[in-house]
């Protein structure tokens, strides 16, 4: 999927919602579990529930690896649903990968060749060549870790070089060259607020991957506010404060609830950016 078609998604979804299916089989409703895949049947509930409301999906590999081999089945048949399904969905590989080059090419055979996901998430520490094999399956996306939402972002993220520049600052900076904003996202957490507009100067154009909205306490109004261009520019992930509202058989009711909850007032910051007419 490319740039212009995830956004014209956005426009006619009315939405820049993405929803983090970070499927915990300790947390699913007690009843999936006579299910013989209940991760996948989980998931199928709520993705039949909540797209229409939503411009992606993104399961996060630790939540599958955790479960050995019937985890990663079920991630692979998670992804081919949603393509077979919902090919208009933007599809995320939350795996935080990046090592030296050969290995890094076998990480994006896997996600870009094998599992057919639109994305993959990466970690920059390692360097250009670290990033570079992600980069040449046309169409598909690297988002690349900026400014987390995590406590621990301060450890690393925030620091300073003997010239001012904050460490996400030269993440953002030196990476301009490896991509353009067709091909790279990033990641800049939801609990960030007015850092959008520094996230903004250097990369005014690209995508960002926001977590950390809902469970986690980030607030889409600032999001928005700060972080919003004129394409939108925006994928807010929602993860568990959209799949566990409910851990009874209506689950999936109630994560449609949710997830439109969520839409709506995405619709009212589009509007307000006149990315979408305001409806009268």
């Amino acid at each position: 999927m490319n740039k212009q078609q995830l956004f014209e998604n956005i426009r006619k979804k009315e939405s820049f919602l993405c929803v983090g299916l970070d499927t915990d089989i300790k947390k699913i409703p007690p009843h999936l579990l006579q299910e013989e895949d209940p991760v996948f049947a989980f998931n199928k509930a709520i993705i039949d529930a909540t797209a229409e409301f939503c411009v992606a999906y993104k399961p996060n590999l630790a939540f599958y690896e955790s479960l050995g081999v019937k985890g990663l089945a079920a991630f692979e048949k998670t992804v081919a649903y949603l393509k077979q399904q919902y090919p208009d969905q933007f599809i995320i590989a939350d795996a935080k990968r990046g090592d030296i080059g050969n290995t890094s090419e076998m990480y994006a055979r896997s996600f870009f060749d094998h599992m057919g996901v639109d994305a993959v998430t990466v970690a920059p520490y390692m360097g250009e060549d670290s990033v570079k094999p992600f980069l040449i399956y046309p169409e598909k996306w690297v988002i690349l870790l900026a400014l987390t939402s995590n406590k621990g972002s301060h450890d690393f993220q925030l620091t300073e070089d003997a010239a001012g520049e904050r460490l996400f600052e030269k993440v953002l900076r030196t990476s301009q060259s490896w991509a353009t904003d067709e091909q790279m996202m990033y990641v800049v957490g939801a609990t960030q607020g007015k850092m959008f507009l520094d996230i903004r100067k250097y990369a005014p154009d690209h995508f960002l991957l926001v977590p950390g909205v809902g469970a986690q306490g980030g607030s889409l109004k600032e999001v928005a506010e700060y972080g919003m261009n004129d394409t939108c520019g925006l994928l807010v992930n929602s993860s568990r404060a959209i799949i566990y509202a409910d851990k009874t058989e209506a689950f999936a009711t109630a994560a449609a609830a949710e997830a439109r909850k969520v839409q709506q007032e995405m619709a009212l910051y589009l509007a307000g950016k006149r990315i979408i007419n305001p409806k009268i």
